[in-house]
C-alpha cells in the first residue's frame, strides 16, 4: 500500500515530514511518495526553482527508509493536479495495489472544489491528516460524502484499491513554508524548523532573500 503526498515544498519542512512518518508508521504503508508540484493551482507559484525544491527534498529525507522523493509532477507540462498524478502513479502501479493520498483536514474542506475529485476517489483512498482531537467541520455535501465513504479502520484499506476516507491522528507542528522564507528574508534563522541539510542548500543557493 502506497501513500502520496504533495505540495509546493517550498521549502520542505518538519511539518511535512512528521506527519508523513506518522502515516507511513500507522497505516503500515511501504512508502509514502512526497511529490513536489511544478505549477500550483489554488495557490502562488512556488518561489525557488523546481530544481532545488527536488533537491531538498532528496536531502531532508535521504536517510529516512520509506520516504520516497517523485518527481513526476516536474517532470510534467501543464498545471499540478492531483487527479492526473494519481492517473500516472496508477499506470505505474496497475489497478490492484491501494493507494492511500495524504492530505491535511483544511484542504480536504476545500476537496470538492478540486479538479474531479470523485473520480480521485475512484483512483485513491483519501487520508485526511488531523490533529488529534481537532473539530472535524464541514460543509453538508462533503458530509454526505463522508456518510458514504467513511472508514474508521485503517487495515480495511488494504481490501480495496481506493474510493475510502480515513481520518487519521498524526503529529502536527506550527511551522508553514510561508514562515520559513519570512524568518530567511528578515535575516533571522528558521533552524529547528526544517532539516539542517535543508537549511545548508537555502544558505548555499541563497534562497528566500
Amino acid at each position: 500500500m502506497i501513500g502520496v503526498l504533495g505540495g509546493t515544498f517550498d521549502p520542505i519542512h518538519l511539518g511535512h515530514l512528521r506527519p508523513a512518518l506518522d502515516c507511513l508508521q500507522l497505516l503500515a504503508l511501504d512508502q509514502v511518495r512526497l511529490i513536489p508540484l511544478k505549477v500550483a493551482v489554488h495557490r502562488p507559484q512556488p518561489a525557488a526553482p523546481s530544481a532545488l525544491r527536488l533537491a531538498m527534498l532528496e536531502a531532508a529525507i535521504a536517510d529516512q527508509p520509506g520516504l520516497v522523493a517523485d518527481p513526476r509532477e516536474l517532470e510534467r507540462p501543464g498545471d499540478s493536479y492531483s487527479h492526473d498524478t494519481l492517473v500516472h502513479l496508477r499506470a505505474e502501479l496497475g489497478d490492484a495495489e491501494p493507494v492511500c493520498l495524504l492530505v491535511g483536514s483544511d484542504a480536504f474542506a476545500s476537496f470538492l472544489g478540486w479538479y474531479r475529485p470523485r473520480e480521485i476517489l475512484d483512483l485513491a483512498h483519501v487520508v485526511i491528516m488531523r490533529r488529534p482531537g481537532a473539530p472535524e467541520g464541514f460543509a453538508p455535501d462533503l458530509q454526505d460524502l463522508l456518510r458514504h465513504r467513511l472508514c474508521e479502520d485503517p487495515t480495511a484499506l488494504r481490501d480495496s484499491p481506493s474510493g475510502r476516507v480515513l481520518f487519521q491522528d498524526v503529529t502536527q507542528m506550527d511551522i508553514s513554508s510561508t514562515r520559513i522564507r519570512q524568518l530567511i528574508r528578515r535575516g533571522q534563522s528558521p533552524r529547528f524548523l526544517l532539516p539542517d541539510a535543508v537549511l545548508a542548500i537555502c544558505d548555499r543557493e541563497g534562497l528566500y532573500r
